[in-house]
């Protein structure tokens, strides 16, 4: 922080106050993905090709329409 142009007190009791939020940062997990979310997830990048235009953007409620789709299609995955 000092060769940002802080200045040497403010640096060094702002990273004494940091330095327990950095610890609290680096213990957060990354949560297990369901098996569902998982199925679901693939199943959504099979058919969002299928509500896109050519350009890449989705059609008219076709972000909508490949979700409920999607859905179906995970239910029936095994």
């Amino acid at each position: 922080m000092v060769s940002a142009g802080v200045p040497v007190g403010l640096a060094g009791s702002a990273s004494q106050l940091a330095a327990p939020i950095e610890a609290k940062v680096k213990k957060t997990v990354k949560r297990k993905a369901s098996a569902y979310s998982i199925k679901y997830g693939k199943a959504f990048k099979k058919v969002a090709g299928k509500y896109k235009l050519k350009s890449g953007k989705w059609a008219k409620d076709g972000f909508k329409r490949a979700q409920k789709a999607a859905h179906a299609l995970a239910k029936k995955m095994r």
